[in-house]
């Protein structure tokens, strides 16, 4: 059992309005799809979502470092060699992690092709019963957030996510927090995503002011590198803090313990390098008794079930953003939602069909490598 063929995409996904967060705009989402095929015939798919402001990384760039670097090391690899894997693309090239996640979900795919055997089955099993997802709301005037989230609580989700850090001071954030929690239940969880994008006086005042909002966690106050503002910030606040950008590899998450910075982690499958590195996270999480979330960078099918199945097979994972789908009006496959409920399929290895004519008729850029 051998990996054969490698093809890589890049496509563009389209959005149903643009996501706005604090460091940027998305009218759409460029997506690279990687397939792998064995010996046998059997086809993994795997996916890179790269950020250049969080992974340091482009469409284009990704495209190059799978298709240069990455690639060719597989050729010729059994699809179950998941650590030598890693340990070969790890040494080729530094830190690249979405890159690595497209080489990396695609793996686990085949494998659970191979096997016969549902993803989340080969991860441990179910840990929960079912995957309850959230809906992100991201920024615009206060006003237009609460009834955003009204109509989403009216639709059934029973958490709800704000994206604020726009800068201009706390205030403007601060209402939003407000407005959006007054026009939700007191039943509905919620929470708040800065992105980085306040400072150590901002993120504090903006806590502070919102005591009364019952703000289930506050994500990623500030910038990633400065873990002493945000121990500063879970110390001297009543508040649970959670971390993204902050962890992207076991030592930043060691950095984080370390420093005492935070009650939660937020691991992204493209931030770690896809779901092998995503476990030792949780692990390491686990050991340290901080609970994890899987989150998204706005990913397709392909990712967001990658994403559905480590988080139902984890108990450390008690949370997930698995949304992508939902915001897009075009996507590679289908992902099932049951009002907040995502329905994880039992068809062996991620169990997404994938469009591969849409794929080729929105391909921006494509090549194969074969042995």
């Amino acid at each position: 059992m051998e990996i054969q063929k490698v093809d890589i995409y890049g496509i563009r996904l389209p959005l149903k309005e643009p996501f706005i967060i604090s460091y940027d705009t998305f009218d759409h989402m460029p997506i690279i799809v990687t397939r792998l095929e064995t010996d046998e015939g059997i086809v993994g798919w795997g996916e890179s979502l790269p950020d250049p402001h969080v992974t340091g990384e482009t469409w284009e760039s990704t495209y190059q470092v799978i298709r240069n670097e990455l690639a060719p090391l597989v050729l010729g690899e059994n699809p179950f060699s998941i650590d030598y894997i890693h340990k070969k693309m790890n040494e080729r090239i530094y830190a690249a992690p979405s890159a690595k996640a497209a080489i990396d979900i695609a793996l686990y795919d085949l494998m659970g092709k191979i096997t016969g055997q549902p993803l989340y089955q080969l991860l441990g099993g179910k840990a929960h019963p079912e995957l309850v997802t959230p809906q992100v709301i991201s920024m615009k005037s206060p006003e237009a957030m609460a009834k955003d989230g009204a109509a989403f609580v009216k639709a059934g989700y029973r958490n709800i996510k704000i994206k604020v850090g726009s800068g201009g001071g706390p205030s403007l954030d601060i209402n939003r927090i407000r407005a959006v929690r007054e026009a939700i239940s007191e039943e509905t969880k919620l929470r708040v995503d800065a992105n980085q994008g306040w400072d150590l006086f901002t993120a504090i005042t903006v806590i502070n002011e919102t005591k009364d909002c019952q703000v289930e966690w506050y994500e990623q106050p500030v910038i990633a590198h400065d873990l002493k503002s945000i121990a500063e910030i879970r110390r001297t606040t009543h508040a649970k803090i959670m971390v993204d950008e902050s962890v992207h590899n076991s030592q930043d998450l060691l950095n984080v313990i370390e420093h005492r910075a935070a009650d939660l982690l937020n691991i992204k499958l493209m931030k770690a390098g896809g779901i092998y590195p995503a476990l030792a996270l949780a692990s390491i999480a686990e050991a340290a008794g901080m609970s994890c979330q899987i989150g998204s960078m706005v990913e397709s099918a392909i990712g967001t079930l990658a994403g559905a199945h480590l988080s139902i097979a984890k108990t450390i994972i008690k949370s997930n953003e698995m949304i992508g789908p939902k915001m897009f009006t075009k996507d590679v496959g289908e992902v099932v939602y049951h009002g907040d409920v995502l329905k994880l399929p039992d068809k062996p290895g991620l169990g997404v069909d994938v469009d591969e004519y849409f794929i080729k008729e929105n391909q921006i850029f494509q090549c194969s490598l074969s042995i």
